[in-house]
């Protein structure tokens, strides 16, 4: 790749995670409020998932023109942030499964549609880009979770309206927290393998 087409493809890297962030920043403000409102863990948990992806996403910003090395840290960086955000969110079912709540299940769908629209434009932006690097596909690893999960809040929306009462919503708050548990994973299993690959690159050049 010569020199301006790799500016070319910084700069649409750029862009295309600069969207995804402020997508991200504006999903964590509507899950947060109306998680509030909804009494649901269901959503919060989805809130704070987005926080901790615009958070990474300006960890990817960051990293983009750098050395693989420091994209490998910045990718390293995100999956344990995910898997903080899923310890956070697995206290929070467990304190409402012991103290109570009242989940509105309209409202939990209502959300979950929206952010549904929101992720499939985010995984569709990043999808497009060009070779991406370790980094960038943690960043799509996290919009493919944030995805399911708004599957799941639908289908868990349903059945509280249907039952009337708070379960479904702590299910879908666990899962959405091992959903977490896995891409972490995932993320950190990417970065190490793409460190084994550059260390045998760079023997075999040696």
């Amino acid at each position: 790749m010569s020199e301006e087409s790799f500016k070319l493809d910084t700069a649409d890297k750029r862009r295309t995670l600069w969207i995804v962030l402020l997508l991200n920043l504006a999903l964590a403000a509507g899950f947060g409020v109306t998680g509030v409102l909804a009494d649901s863990s269901a959503l919060i948990a989805n809130g704070l998932d987005n926080a901790s992806d615009a958070i990474v996403y300006v960890i990817s910003l960051l990293a983009l023109a750098r050395s693989p090395k420091w994209k490998r840290g910045a990718a390293i960086t995100s999956g344990v942030l995910l898997l903080v955000f899923a310890a956070g969110v697995l206290f929070d079912a467990g304190r409402r499964y012991f103290t109570g709540s009242e989940p509105i299940g309209p409202t939990m769908i209502g959300m979950a549609i929206v952010a549904a629209i929101v992720n499939g434009l985010c995984l569709w932006l990043l999808k497009r880009l060009r070779e991406p690097d370790v980094n960038l596909r943690a960043a799509t690893t996290f919009s493919f979770n944030d995805f399911i999960s708004n599957g799941g809040i639908v289908v868990a929306g349903g059945i509280v309206i249907w039952t009337g009462q708070n379960w479904p919503d702590l299910v879908l708050g666990v899962a959405v927290a091992c959903i977490a548990i896995k891409g972490g994973i995932t993320i950190l299993k990417d970065a190490r393998s793409d460190a084994i690959e550059s260390k045998e690159r760079a023997r075999l050049t040696s």
